[in-house]
């Protein structure tokens, strides 16, 4: 799921950066920084960070343009997706139609239909509550209706990616979905439970 790689790319340095007295190093990181991360690579993975930046090598100058643009080493960490991969996360939202669940940089959907195998109840409930260590509570949930068993905002999930479709040019709007209808996977305390039952 994250990678640590080193990288070779060209970042654009304009002009207003190339001020007498000032140098590259001073402007690498933050122009770096800006340039790559929150964007996919050429294999679709999502770099996260970047880190560890220098130039290498001289930079050119286009014509009319006025910046340089200099190649530039760095250390990244990417988040690669694969589908049918099993991933863990926690639940961040509960709606009508299922949780989001956050998965590393990103969120995947669990559609209610996915969550377990039985009918469930969607318990929308927007009230919020501070708990003692200050987290805020949503009380929102899917309950499954035979078992009692619910998943809510907060709860740790271990859960497979059924379907991947990335946008490569906004990441955010990414559409991944998920499924926990398979052995050893939903939420972590269902699973403890089971594991408990079993052994």
């Amino acid at each position: 799921m994250y990678l640590e790689v080193i990288r070779e790319d060209v970042i654009r340095i304009p002009p207003e950066y190339l001020r007498r007295g000032s140098s590259f190093g001073d402007h690498i990181d933050r122009l770096a920084s800006r340039a790559f991360e929150g964007s996919f690579d050429e294999d679709d993975r999502l770099i996260v960070v970047t880190y560890d930046h220098e130039s290498i090598g001289r930079g050119r100058i286009i014509h009319g343009d006025g910046a340089i643009y200099q190649p530039v080493r760095f250390k990244a960490i990417l988040f690669e997706i694969g589908e049918s991969e099993v991933v863990e996360g926690a639940v961040s939202e509960v709606h009508e139609f299922g949780a989001f669940v956050r998965i590393g940089p990103l969120e995947a959907l669990l559609h209610v239909s996915q969550i377990m195998d039985e009918r469930v109840r969607v318990n929308i409930d927007r009230r919020k509550s501070r708990t003692d260590d200050g987290r805020i509570d949503d009380y929102s949930r899917v309950e499954g209706l035979d078992s009692g068993k619910f998943v809510q905002t907060t709860d740790p999930v271990r859960a497979r990616i059924v379907q991947v479709s990335l946008n490569t040019s906004d990441p955010r709007s990414s559409k991944i979905g998920l499924t926990c209808k398979q052995p050893g996977l939903g939420p972590l305390s269902w699973l403890g439970e089971t594991q408990e039952e079993d052994g």
